[in-house]
C-alpha cells in the first residue's frame, strides 16, 4: 500500500504505511494515576443541518466510542470542549449527552465526569453575577441529578462581566457551595478559547493563577482537582506544587503529557486530556507500565504519540477537535468524517495528511487497510488522485 500525501510546500510525497498497530484491545484501570480522556461526539451525518443548527448527534456511535475508552481502563470526561462545547454543541444536546453517558457509565462500571458551565445563556445576556451563578447552578444540578461528577468549566459570560478577583471568588464560592460532591475546576486558557482572555480577572497568567489558587484554597473541601489547560508546562508544575493537600492536578498539557504525568519524583499530575481520545490504547499501556514501575517503558510508549498530539493541537489550537475526530474516522470508530457545525473544515488536507502519517508512525492505526482507504477518500475530495 502506498499513498501520495500533500506536503506543506504544495508537493505530493509517496508514503508507505507501516501497517502495524502496537497495542492490545483493552486494559485494566490504572492504579497510580487517575486518567480521563476528554471525548468527542459523533455527528449525525444524515441530519439536515447548517453550521448554526442545533447539534444533531449519532447517539449510538457516540456512546460506542465511550465504551471504547472505558475498555482501556480510562475515565471519560464528557460534554467538555473536546465534545465541541462552545463550538457547536449546544446545551440541549449537552444535557442529552450527559444523561446518556452517565447512564452508560453506570451500566459498564466506567468512571465519568461531566462539564457544567453557563452556555445556555444567550451570549451577552448576563447582566449580573447572580445571572452567572444561577446558570452555573442549573447545569451543575442537572449533572448531579444524573449521577455525574461536575467539572466546573470556565464561563464566557463571567469573563465578559467580571470586574476582577472578587467577582470570581464570589461566583465560584457560591456555585461550589451548592454542590453535593466535590468538583474539578477547569481552567481553559485563551489558546483554547479566545473569548476567555483575561479569565480570573487578569491577562497576566501568573496573576490569574493566584486568583485560581485562592478559589481552590477557599473552597478546598469542594474541589477534588484542577484541570490546567494552558499548554504551559512551567505554570502547571508551579500550580501543582501549590495546591492544597488532597486536591489533584489534572494535566491539560497536550504538548508534553508524559513529563507532567511522570512527575518530578515528589509530585505528579493525573490526566484529563483531549489527546487521550486519540491515543487511548497507548495511554492505557503506558499507565499500566507505570503501575509496574517501568518508567522507561512508560516513556517509550508515549514518546511516539507526542508529535501526533502536538500536531493536532497546533495553532489555532481551538480547531484541535477536527484532528481528534479525523483519527476516530481513520480507526473505524465512525463511518464518516462529518462534525457538528461543519467543523471538519477546520483543518486543511495537508494538516490531515500529516495526522495520518504521525498516527501511523505511532502505531495507532488499528486497521491499516481501512485507514489508507479512508485517507484516500479524503485526498480524492481534495483533488488528489
Amino acid at each position: 500500500m502506498q499513498l501520495r500525501l500533500p506536503a506543506p510546500d504544495g508537493t505530493l510525497r509517496d508514503y508507505t504505511p507501516t501497517q502495524r498497530f502496537l497495542y492490545g484491545d483493552g486494559g485494566e484501570q490504572p492504579k497510580r494515576r487517575i486518567p480521563y480522556a476528554a471525548v468527542h461526539v459523533v455527528a449525525d451525518p444524515l441530519a439536515d443541518t447548517t453550521p448554526v443548527s442545533p447539534a444533531a448527534i449519532d447517539w449510538d456511535t457516540t456512546l460506542a466510542f465511550r465504551r471504547h475508552v472505558w475498555s482501556y481502563g480510562l475515565g471519560v470526561a464528557d460534554a467538555m470542549d473536546t465534545a465541541q462545547r462552545g463550538m457547536g454543541l449546544d446545551w440541549a444536546a449537552s444535557r442529552e449527552l450527559i444523561r446518556r453517558s452517565v447512564a452508560e457509565a453506570r451500566a459498564v462500571g466506567g468512571r465519568i465526569v461531566c462539564g457544567a458551565q453557563t452556555d445556555h445563556l444567550v451570549p451577552g445576556s448576563a447582566r449580573s453575577l447572580a445571572d452567572v451563578e444561577a446558570a452555573y447552578a442549573e447545569q451543575c444540578e442537572f449533572v448531579e441529578k444524573c449521577g455525574g461528577q461536575v467539572v466546573l468549566m470556565a464561563s464566557r459570560e463571567l469573563a465578559r462581566i467580571a470586574q476582577g478577583r472578587e467577582d470570581y471568588l464570589q461566583v465560584y464560592a457560591r456555585v461550589l457551595g451548592q454542590l453535593r460532591e466535590p468538583a474539578l475546576i477547569h481552567w481553559l486558557g485563551e489558546v483554547f478559547d479566545p473569548q476567555l482572555k483575561g479569565y480570573w480577572g487578569h491577562q497576566d497568567l501568573d496573576e490569574a493563577m493566584e486568583v485560581c489558587l485562592q478559589v481552590v484554597r477557599s473552597n478546598a473541601s469542594k474541589v477534588v482537582g484542577v484541570k490546567c489547560s494552558l499548554l504551559d508546562q512551567r505554570r502547571e508544575v508551579d500550580m501543582r506544587a501549590r495546591l492544597p493537600e488532597g486536591v489533584h492536578m489534572y494535566t491539560g498539557d497536550d504538548f508534553d503529557y508524559p513529563t507532567t504525568i511522570k512527575g518530578d519524583g515528589r509530585r505528579y499530575s493525573d490526566a484529563l486530556l483531549g489527546a487521550f481520545d486519540v491515543i487511548a490504547p497507548a495511554a492505557s499501556a503506558a499507565l499500566l507500565a507505570l503501575d509496574d514501575g517501568a518508567v522507561d517503558r512508560f516513556e517509550t510508549i508515549l514518546g511516539p504519540t507526542v508529535p501526533l498530539a502536538r500536531h493536532i493541537f497546533r495553532e489555532p489550537t481551538f480547531y484541535y477537535k477536527t484532528g481528534v475526530v479525523f483519527v476516530a474516522y481513520l480507526n473505524g470508530h465512525q463511518d464518516h468524517f462529518r462534525m457538528v457545525g461543519g467543523l471538519e473544515s477546520g483543518r486543511s488536507v495537508v494538516h490531515l495528511a500529516e495526522i495520518f502519517r504521525l498516527a501511523d508512525q505511532a502505531g495507532l492505526l488499528r486497521d491499516s487497510e481501512l485507514a489508507v482507504d479512508r485517507m484516500g477518500t479524503v485526498l480524492k475530495l481534495a483533488g488528489v488522485d
